[in-house]
Formats: structure tokens, sequence, C-alpha cells
């Protein structure tokens, strides 16, 4: 677990540290520079036993000085660099220019026109960059940083019309190596900023500083790079929490509610402090028995559209629900009873027998919506089980029921966690989908962490926003991203059934006790796990049962 940062907030720990004199200026540009090259010995070892070549691709900010001392750094190291500058040297922040003063004191830098380069200009760097037989072992896009609030027209070209759209083939160069965030996106929003159309540089690797920020595990960036990694500028951590007003706090360690973002997949971090407050929870003590674990309810549809919710039953049994039941209608009680054995199993055929159903008050979590079905009848299922009170996840069928009947929308409640994907986002909050998918022409953009934390609030609930880039929002504004980018990519989770069983994961954790909140973000990242355990080939059934090995490599 680590916070994720704003751009706004990495600058005022940095000029923080700067005012109190605990570093300069020119000490963190140092800093960040070595940081680079480091994490570039590190991802390719080789590069660290020999003299190659660099393309330095530097910009009219801070990001730029940071892309003057790598090049300082590896021709020391006896590479061959080759420096373009993208700006005004006159220009440049003060520490900037400082070092691109101790640069060109022994090197040369070619100046590129800006804001709009030149067609010879875009063919001398495309030739740089691809040297005839691949000497280009990597070229540093130092272009633009974390604080781009607006299209750059000027580099579109350039990076359409060169390999800094990225590489087909990670393993041969030039590799693609990005400071702080690739260039053409929101570091806020992960976003490329301008058109729907517009692009941005396709990084083998990410080099940021410090924290990640918010942007690196959202929407496009998280697609665009390939791999992530955190560079430490010597800033005291306690003192940048600080400047930030966060404070302890019993759930996410350090926590501000209204501006803090947990990350549950940076690959350095994987998840093992974060993770302490779980293995508690969910190990089991001797002395318990089933109804310790809670009792799970999961509603299933009609006949012939029996299996997700009986993925979902087995999620929910799999984390370690002490009792899971299907409710399900009279004409699929013989086909679900066909395929339950732990699974106990119960007729539900209207809101009455419901209502019956949840007299039991040992079942305390509940599961509707998976190919539950958009007739009437079941959106009184759903007004039945708002009216119980009970925790609940609404999945799939029943979040487009929501969608579509106010007063269900307004029945929702502190203990439900909804769970939809972009297009039941879109019927649930049209407004908030149509914000967030508009073209992102200013900096910090609109993003998806944003438009969960609006839809949160105005559900009274929490909300899990699938994808790739998962966000988790609560109504008082706490929010986590659990990202399947980077080494993390899940890929295999693109199929039929995954979203049932991590609606069974959630149920589950309710059933044992874990605040809506909690529930989800674990829910979502064991789902992760899982896939990234199974591997390829994975379909939605092997996702609950590979549980058990990924709590064994948890220390469960």
């Amino acid at each position: 677990m680590t916070e994720l940062l704003t751009a706004a907030q990495m600058r005022a720990i940095e000029t923080a540290a700067i005012e109190s004199g605990s570093v300069t200026g020119l000490e963190l540009m140092e800093r960040a520079g070595q940081g680079v090259v480091d994490a570039v010995f590190s991802e390719w070892p080789d590069l660290a036993k020999g003299s190659f070549h660099a393309v330095i691709l530097c910009g009219p900010g801070n990001n730029g000085g940071d892309g003057f001392v790598v090049a300082r750094l590896l021709r020391d190291a006896g590479w061959d660099v080759g420096v373009f500058l993208y700006g005004d040297a006159e220009k440049l922040p003060p520490d900037a220019k400082m070092n691109y003063e101790r640069w060109v004191a022994i090197g040369d830098v070619c100046s590129l026109s800006f804001p709009t380069l030149t067609r010879d200009e875009i063919d001398q760097v495309g030739s740089a960059i691809d040297l005839v037989g691949n000497n280009t072992t990597i070229c540093i896009d130092a272009l633009f940083g974390t604080g781009l609030s607006r299209p750059i027209d000027g580099i579109r070209r350039l990076i359409e019309e060169t390999s800094l759209g990225g590489s087909a083939n990670e393993q041969i160069p030039p590799f693609i190596v990005s400071v702080d965030v690739p260039t053409g996106i929101c570091a806020d929003s992960g976003r490329t900023l301008g058109n729907h159309d517009e692009i941005a540089v396709g990084a083998h690797l990410t080099v940021t500083f410090q924290f990640a920020k918010i942007g690196h595990l959202l929407d496009i960036a998280g697609m665009n790079g390939r791999r992530l990694r955190i560079t430490d500028l010597g800033l005291d951590k306690f003192e940048a929490r600080r400047v930030l007003g966060a404070w302890p706090g019993p759930q996410n360690g350090f926590e501000k509610p209204d501006n803090s973002i947990i990350a549950r997949s940076v690959e350095e971090f994987r998840f093992e402090p974060a993770f302490n407050w779980g293995k508690s929870i969910l190990d089991k003590v001797a002395s318990a028995h089933k109804y310790s674990h809670g009792h799970a309810l999961i509603l299933s549809g009609d006949q012939g559209h029996t299996g997700a919710a009986r993925l979902a039953a087995r999620g929910a049994l799999r984390i370690g629900a002490g009792v899971v039941t299907v409710g399900s209608p009279p004409d699929a009680l013989a086909e679900n009873a066909a395929h339950l054995t732990a699974v106990m199993l119960a007729g539900v055929h209207d809101g009455d027998a419901l209502a019956r159903v949840l007299k039991d008050e040992r079942i305390n979590a509940l599961c509707l919506g998976p190919a539950l079905g958009l007739s009437d009848d079941k959106a009184v299922l759903i007004r039945v089980a708002l009216a119980a009170g009970r925790a609940m996840v609404l999945d799939a069928d029943a979040l487009t029921i929501v969608s579509r009947e106010p007063d269900l929308f307004a029945g929702l409640h502190e203990t439900c966690v909804l769970t939809p994907h972009a297009g039941e986002f879109g019927r649930l909050f049209p407004d908030i989908s149509e914000k967030l998918n508009a073209p992102a022409t200013t900096g910090p953009a609109y993003s998806k962490v944003d438009a969960t934390r609006d839809a949160a609030k105005r559900a009274g609930c929490v909300v899990l926003f699938k994808g790739p880039d998962t966000v988790i929002a609560s109504p008082d504004g706490r929010c986590s991203i659990n990202s399947s980018a980077y080494a993390r990519s899940a890929p295999w989770l693109a199929t039929a059934g995954s979203g049932d069983v991590l609606a069974g994961f959630i149920t589950g954790l309710l059933a044992r006790g874990f605040v809506p909140h909690r529930a989800a973000e674990a829910g979502a990242f064991l789902h992760t796990e899982c896939a990234l355990s199974f591997g390829a080939g994975l379909i939605a059934e092997d996702l609950p049962e590979e549980l058990p090995k990924v709590f064994r490599a948890l220390g469960l």
C-alpha cells in the first residue's frame, strides 16, 4: 500500500523541503537524475556493464532539467549521448538552466523549434532514436513531467512518427524511459490532454519520484506504460504527510479521507504492509463456528440463467463466508441443485418469499444482480432487500434496474456496494459519465477517481468502478485504486463471469464482517491476485479455486 499524490501535492512537498533548508532544488534535480539512471540499470542490468548510446529529449521545464542531469551522468559513465532541447534555453527555470549549462560545458544540444517542430527536426530526432543496427539503447523522455496542463500539439507528430509511441517488442532497443510521467499524459488523471485521438509516449519504463502519482494507475497511463519504478528523493515522508495535512488513521495508516488516494498495486509495494490488517480477519480461530463468519445470500436468475449466481456463491464461500445460500426461483431449483453441494439452496419466488428468508437474522450479506433479470418482479426483490438494511452487493442486472427506478436509487444505504463497469456506471450516473468521457482539454483533468468519488457521494454508498484501473470510493471521500497494470497486468480477467466472482468475493467479505469499503478493496485485490496466480487460460470458475493458493502466498 502507498499513498498516491496529485502533481500539486508533490510540488508542495518539494517546495516545503526546499524552504526548510533541508535540500536545494539543484540537489533534488541531481537525485532525480541519478534515480533515473539507477532505475535504467536495474531494469536492464546489461546496460550497466558497458558503453552504449542514449538520446535525451529535454523539455522547457524542470523535467528537462532532470534530463540534462541524466545526460551528464550517462556521459560520465562512458556513454555516447545526444541531447535535444524542445524549448528556449534562456527561459528554462533556474535549476534546469543550471543543469543545461553544466551539460553544454561538456556536450552539444540540438535545439528544436518551440512550440511546433519542423519536418526536418522530426526526422532528425527519429533518425537519432532509430540508428541503424539499433545502436540507440535508450531514449529518455524528459519533455514534460507532472506539470503538463494543456495539449502539446507540437509533440504529437514526433510521437506518431518515431519510436516514442512505444516499441512493438519491448526486448529490442530503443527502450523508451519517461521521467515522472510519459509525455502527453496528465499526472492527475492518466488521460491524454486534447481530443479523444491524442496520443502519448509509450514508455517501456516510467521513473517517478518519492510517491506514485494518481495518473500513473489510471486510464491510458497504465496501458501505455510497461513498468513503473518509484525512486526515493530522500525527503522525510513524515514531513511530507504533515505538509499534506494527513494524520495517523485506523484504516489506511496515514490518511485524510477528503484527499488521500491509496494504491494497492504499485509493484514495489505489492500490498504486503496493507494486507497485515486482513491477515488477522481472514484467519479462522479454533473456537469459531460457521455462523461466526457470516451467512451470505445470493439471488439466482431464472432457469437457464443460474450460472452467474453460482459463480458468486462459490466466490463468497471460498473467501471464507461461513454459510452461503443461493436464493432460487422455483423453475431454477432443480438446475441449481444439480450443481450445488456445500452451498445451500432456498426457494425465492417473489418479494414475500425473500422477506421470509430474511427473517433469519444470521443472513448478514446479500448479493443481487448476476444474471438476475430485468423484469418488474426482480425490481421487487431489490426493493425488499434494500428495505432489510443488510450489507449487500448490487451488481450487473441489479444496477440496471436501480438506474431506471428512482425509488430504488433513493433506497441505497451506507452498507451497499455498487460494482458497475463503464456501461453500468453510465446508466447509473449519466452526467458524471458524460463528464468523464468528454475530451480532457486542460489539466488537471477530470479523472476516474473524481468520477467515482462523485458517484459514491451521490449514491450514499461505496462504489467500485470496475476496469483494469478499478477505483473504490466511499461517500466520505475515501478512495483507493486497485490497478491491474504494469507488472500486475491481468488481461485474463477479461472473461465471462469474472465480475460475478468479484461480486461474490465482496459479499463473502461483507458476511465476514468487513466494512463495505474494506470488503471492496480486499475483494478487488484478491480477484487480481487469483488471476496472476493462475495465469494464462483463466476462466471464471478458476478464480475461487485459486484463492487457497493466494492465501497461502499471503501467509494465511
